[in-house]
């Protein structure tokens, strides 16, 4: 067996998909070398189970390890742990030489030429060539160059915060000392546009032997449709569309059947897709969750799925929803009887009040008084209006209009004369000339009822009262 490998990781069960497809894209490849991945524990045990499938080696890795003293060093850097998880690619010392791969990495022909290589050869990195990429290099296992990397960590950093500028610090003089560990780029060739001079990669694309998808959307992060079999790639991935589609074609053919709910992520997601097959609500919620995903990575496929006339038609359904649930809702309050206005009978009363208080003109002062008298000396003399003897007034019901203003005469004073309130009506809602008289003595009369108007049967005792006692 040989004693070369590729190397990769994986932190997670999404992430693990990735590295299932890299596998098989290294099978395809007819590579002669053994395939290792690392995992940490947050991987479960049904997609380790899986990558022992089609990996020679599964090792688990912690950096946290209590028993490792090495690894007691980081505890005082605890923010370069996911950094030192890649460094243990240097522990697999059962094998002579590796090369390392991202798991977001998907190989396209055969590379095995790499293993002729030296530590540490790697491509340049586009966004600063002097610095090598960290996605692809060549290194040799050895527990001492672990510790010294581990070390050279605790002690200075990261310039970038994650292994790549690590290892270019402990690598510096890459960029100077040995062309040979120069990688071409075609080994390591980036598909997102930002990072790709895309007139090259038209031009060399059929050259390109490994694809990295750096940057924030991975390729089990694209849309994804699971009855056509077609992934949906946005405007910055439209020069790779034809290799993001042959991700999905490995993944269809070798990855998804092997898949289970158990699953964490979108591992177990994915699980429940039927590739080919009219799409269940199940599979339309999975690709919802897709486009929102690649909404928030600021991956929106602007001439596809997420064009205007598309959103436009999305949000001109929601409105003539909620119209539509609107009209229902009144249609609903149309049809119940509307609840009784206590208002609309207070006021009522109040307009009866007033014209109890303000008789007509026919009436003379003194038959006021005597109604008042009556009203008070009645009903058990606490001016309720309500006891044995009531007045009955037969008068045509008044027209409902805003609460009438009443003016109580004080004791004390005296009526304005029927002459007076001829000549002026406005009178009557003025105050009475406050010069003292005497007050004439109450007559008794016949009992009297107060017909109130109709539809006031149902008014509260209470509001009777508050009525009554402004009769007064």
């Amino acid at each position: 067996m040989s004693k070369f490998a590729w190397v990769t990781l994986t932190t997670n069960d999404t992430y693990s998909l990735g590295a299932l497809v890299l596998a098989h894209s290294l099978k395809r490849s007819k590579t002669a070398h053994q395939l290792a991945v690392l995992v940490t524990p947050t991987v479960s045990q049904a997609m380790r189970d899986r990558l022992k499938e089609v990996y020679n080696v599964v090792q688990e890795v912690n950096v946290l390890d209590s028993q490792d003293a090495a690894n007691l060093a980081l505890l005082s850097r605890p923010e370069l742990g996911v950094t030192f998880t890649k460094l243990h690619c240097w522990r697999l010392v059962q094998f002579e030489k590796c090369v390392f791969l991202d798991a977001d990495t998907l190989v396209l022909q055969n590379c095995d030429e790499l293993f002729e290589r030296e530590e540490l050869s790697a491509a340049p990195d586009v966004s600063w060539p002097d610095c090598f990429n960290s996605g692809v290099f060549v290194f040799r296992p050895s527990v001492d160059t672990f510790t010294q990397i581990t070390e050279f960590a605790v002690k200075n950093g990261s310039f970038d915060g994650g292994d790549q500028g690590l290892l270019n610090q402990f690598f510096a003089d890459w960029a100077t000392a040995d062309i040979k560990k120069h990688l071409p780029f075609v080994y390591n060739v980036t598909a997102y546009a930002s990072y790709c001079y895309l007139p090259a990669f038209k031009q060399f694309r059929d050259k390109i032997k490994i694809l990295h998808f750096a940057g924030k959307l991975k390729p089990w992060l694209i849309q994804f449709n699971s009855e056509t079999k077609v992934a949906s790639v946005s405007s910055d991935y439209a020069h790779a569309q034809d290799l993001i589609q042959l991700w999905w074609n490995i993944f269809c053919e070798n990855v998804i059947q092997s898949l289970s709910t158990e699953m964490a992520g979108l591992a177990g997601a994915l699980s429940q897709l039927r590739i080919g097959q009219q799409r269940t609500p199940e599979q339309e919620d999975y690709e919802n969750q897709m486009r929102r995903q690649c909404w928030e990575s600021g991956q929106i496929d602007y001439s596809g799925a997420d064009s205007f006339d598309n959103i436009w038609k999305k949000i001109s359904q929601t409105l003539d929803k909620k119209t539509e649930k609107e009209t229902e809702e009144t249609d609903n309050d149309n049809d119940s009887d509307p609840p009784a206005n206590p208002l609309s009978y207070e006021q009522l009363l109040n307009e009866t009040a007033s014209k109890l208080l303000h008789p007509p003109e026919k009436s003379t002062p003194s038959e006021a008084m005597k109604t008042k008298s009556a009203h008070t000396n009645n009903g058990n003399g606490n001016g309720n209006g309500n006891g044995n003897g009531q007045h009955h007034l037969d008068q045509p019901r008044p027209s409902a209009r805003p609460k009438a203003t009443t003016n109580k005469m004080p004791a004390n004073a005296s009526a304005p004369s029927a002459a007076s309130l001829k000549q002026n009506p406005q009178m009557r809602q003025e105050k009475p000339n406050p010069q003292p008289e005497p007050e004439p003595q109450p007559q008794p009369q016949a009992a009297q009822h107060i017909t109130l108007p109709a539809g006031s049967g149902n008014v509260s005792k209470n509001s009777k009262q508050r009525s009554a006692r402004k009769f007064k």
